[in-house]
């Protein structure tokens, strides 16, 4: 009868370990589905970011097109039409055409 007794508690181990092992795993899928891709998103558009200079066509945030003017440190102006130009933000730049 001690016998018994005495598995038992290793038997509840076990089976804790058991139940945790679909948590973990929906952490696994969610990080490769979800997190790991949007990061190299993220790297991928602070380079992009970076490497901007005057002459390159972007595409802003809210849809506006326009040509690099003038790069500042944190803005940038952008011509979209004669004699027309914006200064947006740098994180307002969406993509480079």
């Amino acid at each position: 009868m001690l016998f018994a007794m005495a598995g038992q508690p290793g038997q509840g181990g076990a089976s804790a370990f058991i139940s945790l092992v679909p948590i973990i795993l929906i952490f696994l899928v969610f990080y490769l589905l979800l997190i790991l891709p949007q990061q190299r998103r993220q790297k991928e558009h602070r380079k992009l970011l970076s490497s901007l200079k005057k002459g390159d066509k972007v595409v802003t945030t809210g849809g506006v097109h326009g040509q690099v003017t003038k790069v500042g440190e944190a803005t940038l102006t952008i011509k979209v039409a004669d004699k027309f130009e914006l200064i947006v933000d740098r994180s307002a730049i969406a993509r480079v055409i």
